[in-house]
């Protein structure tokens, strides 16, 4: 379990060059059945990543390119006239998958970024009153543009909440970004890439994590942040019961990732900020909470004895 874990990394490693710590985030966060999403500059690496992960995982993948014309049929799909049957035929759309990325969700107007929402919490689309099931495991990677580039549509607090962890990749280390301008292009190399799980095989290590133990104690430590970010005067409210589960399970999937059947408080300060900082709002509400007095809340929170 631990060696195929591991062999994922590896492989993702190869082609996400130098961005390890992402690259556990996105795993715990599949792990953890929640949802990722990436927010960047174009051109830094996100698509390779969900591309690469699903590659490795041995699951479906598809993209959806989010535009401002992209309509909420053409993402869960939509009931089709049949002549020859004289009745209508629901067709799928590309939600339909195991992992679906959908490319630079922010540049969609709010309608089409709804049409998301039923997916990702109730694995499920509803379509002329019929509700039909997602493909098991459904994993959601979204990417967003930074808010001030032209053409995009901030993503409403209810949508944010959704996704599970949020991440960055950043710019390259010189090192790295040297490889690249020599030639080393490792998107070609996504094909390549050899499967090490399978859907069943994640399904199960996704019930591993649900099972992993928490002491009284980490749970302690845990109701401590929550209650620390509501009684905060830099946010303009504070983590939701539904945050300080995400924040448990992510911790969860942390410690399996390293071979625990046990969460210490180490594997909820490694998934601190990337749980946590989409979900709190400054005080002006159009800005999300930077990494620094999240992290400055973090390192004042006592852990209890």
């Amino acid at each position: 379990m631990q060696h195929q874990l591991n062999q994922v990394v590896n492989q993702l490693n190869e082609i996400i060059l130098g961005k390890e710590h992402q690259i556990k985030l996105a795993l715990v966060c599949l792990l953890a059945k929640g949802h990722l999403l990436i927010e960047d500059l174009p051109g830094m690496g996100k698509t390779t990543l969900a591309h690469a992960l699903a590659q490795v995982l041995g699951l479906d993948f598809q993209r959806i390119q989010f535009t401002s014309d992209l309509l909420p049929a053409d993402i869960t799909g939509s009931a089709i006239y049949q002549r020859s049957e004289e009745t209508f035929k629901f067709h799928q759309g590309p939600i339909f998958t195991q992992v679906i990325l959908a490319d630079e969700v922010n540049r969609a107007t709010p309608k089409s970024q709804s049409a998301l929402l039923e997916a990702m919490e109730e694995y499920q689309v509803t379509s002329e009153g019929v509700s039909r099931a997602l493909p098991e495991p459904f994993f959601v990677i979204a990417t967003q543009n930074p808010f001030h580039q032209i053409g995009t549509y901030p993503l409403p607090e209810s949508q944010l909440d959704r996704f599970l962890i949020r991440v960055s990749l950043g710019y390259p280390e010189p090192e790295v970004e040297r490889l690249l301008f020599k030639g080393q292009e490792t998107r070609n190399q996504i094909a390549d890439l050899q499967p090490v799980l399978n859907a069943q095989k994640l399904i199960d290590f996704q019930q591993s994590v649900a099972d992993i133990n928490t002491s009284e104690t980490l749970l302690d430590y845990l109701q401590a942040l929550v209650a620390a970010t509501r009684n905060s005067s830099s946010w303009s409210h504070g983590i939701s019961p539904r945050g300080g589960l995400a924040l448990l399970k992510a911790a969860k999937a942390w410690a399996f990732l390293d071979g625990r059947d046990f969460v210490l408080p180490e594997d909820v300060q490694a998934v601190w900020s990337p749980v946590v900082g989409h979900r709190l709002m400054t005080q002006n509400v159009n800005d999300v909470a930077t990494e620094s007095p999240v992290e400055a809340l973090l390192r004042s929170t006592a852990i209890p004895r």
